[in-house]
């Protein structure tokens, strides 16, 4: 099983999810944005993950910097309970599978938690080829 905790709004978000599909798989898609978190979720997705809710944080298009999470004194429980109130601040896609979890920050990172890849090449929305024809990873990726 594939779950994906997914943002539509968000172009890796959306060429993470086209590329376990073009995979052969059938996600479980979470969106985020309208089920929310619960702590115990998020704590257990970081773990699993090898993430801290400072290193989940998503920094650009969140109100982080305006709620002062980026400033040095604040704590993970600062960060983590103010993801809870805004799930706009946690980084996405989270990919969930039997070989991990992981921040599929790039889209192809989501890769090495599929058993099967996408057969023959695939493009992410902006044009780039990142599995080539032959259904190898274009180097550089």
């Amino acid at each position: 099983m594939v779950v994906i905790h997914h943002n539509p709004d968000c172009g890796t978000s959306r060429n993470v999810l086209r590329l376990i599909k073009a995979s052969g798989y059938e996600p479980v898609v979470i969106e985020y944005l309208k089920s929310g978190w619960t702590k115990p979720q998020l704590l257990a997705l970081f773990a699993a993950a090898d993430l801290t809710p400072k290193t989940a944080l998503r920094v650009t298009k969140s109100p982080a910097k305006e709620l002062g999470l980026l400033d040095d004194n604040v704590s993970d429980e600062q960060v983590l309970d103010a993801m809870l109130v805004h799930p706009i601040l946690v980084n996405r896609p989270i990919v969930c599978t039997a070989k991990g979890v992981k921040l599929a920050r790039p889209s192809e990172a989501v890769l090495s938690l599929l058993d099967n890849w996408p057969q023959g090449a695939f493009y992410k929305e902006d044009g780039e080829m990142i599995i080539d024809q032959y259904g190898k990873l274009i180097s550089g990726c």
